[in-house]
């Protein structure tokens, strides 16, 4: 995984159209597989590499695209009217303007959003669509909506106008849960990429999708399910069609990794993990190569050793250490991650490092405004670091040129740190005696 630096997510989002359609004779992607946490800007990105295909006119507004995408803002196309004065029917709105959904009511979507909808929920829906009337009442120009219609004209009665939704057995309107909500959102998406690998007319603009995290708010079960069901929708037709598809869920990002395991090894996917560069703005793309899923806490492993490397050691690295020593811990059994630090001989219980592990991992610290460890402290963090990585046996691979000689010098310097014992107290109870607070940091 070498680290690829870009200077913003415009040169990254370009970096990506790039190994999707390269000049020849290089081979083209047809998907491109992204893991970074939340936070690093991966639905920026997805703005950004539509943006990159989008052309305006004279007066500034879009006359051509070449990217469907599924992020934060195809979500937001969607909202609710509760009806709070009657509280009888509450209906999910739909927002007119958006391409997504153009040609709606002539493809008749509604059986087959009820056919994805129905793998995740079993709630029933209606789909309203403005009526004739309501259309012709838009063409006057003293209407509210006669903007819309300028726009639009008779294409608004293919629009779907609002959704109702009824439990099963039931005959009364409902509002379903916001993860029901989002499940519906992503089943229309999912009914639209059918038509767009299909090539119906109503989408032969697209030319790219962009999937950034469509399963928040879904349990395990159904992210593995929604993984699964995608990159077989994706992968069965023949369509030209290239993916991005970024998340920052493990799971969803493993399963879907192993569904496309057959284009990984042909070269006709690719897998990447993001995370932010040492200055604002910046970012670091890591390649993984092959078809094995990478997990995301070695990835952040790796991350901190080149950290580290660079002498650029930040707060926040002390939350990514936390987070992999937790997982570490559970994936061997044990109830506390203190059990992962090698314990020195003065400190038979691992009290220093657990209580430095706790204190400067629980500060108000930021990944946008990141503050640099005090030197006392990056001391601390690189013994706990290497001697954890020294300790399992990690692909070597990941951590080059091993720096034992900052390893040494890093104890060393721990050492001269680590609070010594009353000079009357007996040998037996130094090693009881609780170990100086660590130094804090500004930001604590």
């Amino acid at each position: 995984m070498n680290p690829i630096p870009f200077a913003d997510l415009n040169t990254l989002a370009a970096h990506f159209r790039t190994e999707l359609a390269p000049p020849p004779p290089q081979n083209p992607k047809k998907f491109i597989l992204l893991y970074g946490y939340n936070g690093t800007g991966k639905t920026r990105l997805s703005t950004a590499f539509k943006n990159i295909g989008k052309k305006v006119g004279a007066d500034g507004k879009k006359i051509e695209s070449d990217t469907l995408y599924f992020n934060a803002f195809t979500e937001d196309l969607f909202w609710w009217d509760n009806d709070l004065e009657n509280d009888l029917e509450p209906r999910l709105l739909v927002n007119p303007n958006s391409s997504l959904l153009s040609g709606f009511r002539d493809l008749d979507l509604g059986e087959s959003i009820s056919g994805n909808f129905g793998r995740y929920c079993a709630a029933k829906f209606d789909i309203i669509y403005y009526s004739a009337e309501e259309v012709a009442a838009m063409a006057n120009p003293a209407s509210p909506a006669h903007d819309l219609y300028r726009r639009f004209g008779n294409e608004l009665e293919t629009k779907p106008k609002h959704i109702r939704f009824k439990a099963r057995g039931s005959d009364h309107w409902i509002k379903i849960s916001r993860g029901e909500e989002r499940i519906f959102i992503w089943s229309v998406f999912l009914s639209i990429v059918q038509q767009v690998l299909k090539g119906e007319s109503s989408y032969q603009w697209v030319k790219y999708l962009y999937i950034d995290d469509p399963i928040s708010s879904l349990d395990e079960h159904n992210a593995i399910t929604v993984a699964s069901h995608m990159v077989q929708l994706l992968t069965e037709t023949k369509s030209e069609v290239k993916c991005v598809i970024s998340t920052h869920h493990t799971l969803f990002f493993n399963v879907v990794s192993n569904e496309l395991k057959d284009e990984l090894r042909s070269k006709k996917a690719s897998q990447h993990f993001l995370s932010r560069g040492p200055t604002a703005g910046t970012y670091i793309l890591r390649k993984q190569e092959g078809d094995t899923p990478f997990f995301h806490h070695v990835a952040a492993l790796a991350q901190l050793y080149e950290a580290d490397r660079n002498g650029q050691l930040y707060t926040h690295h002390f939350n990514m250490l936390r987070s992999i020593l937790e997982k570490t811990a559970s994936f061997h059994g044990y109830r506390h991650f203190s059990m992962c630090i090698k314990r020195d001989a003065d400190d038979e219980d691992g009290i220093l490092h657990t209580r430095l592990i706790n204190i400067l991992s629980h500060g108000n610290y930021s990944l946008f405004e990141p503050q640099e460890m005090l030197e006392e402290n990056k001391n601390y963090f690189r013994k706990i670091l290497h001697e954890f990585i020294k300790r399992y046996p990690f692909n070597p691979v990941l951590f080059p040129e091993a720096p034992a000689p900052t390893l040494a010098a890093a104890t060393k310097a721990a050492a001269q740190v680590a609070v010594t014992p009353p000079a009357k107290a007996p040998a037996k109870a130094a090693k009881k005696t609780a170990p100086k607070a660590p130094a804090t940091d500004p930001t604590t």
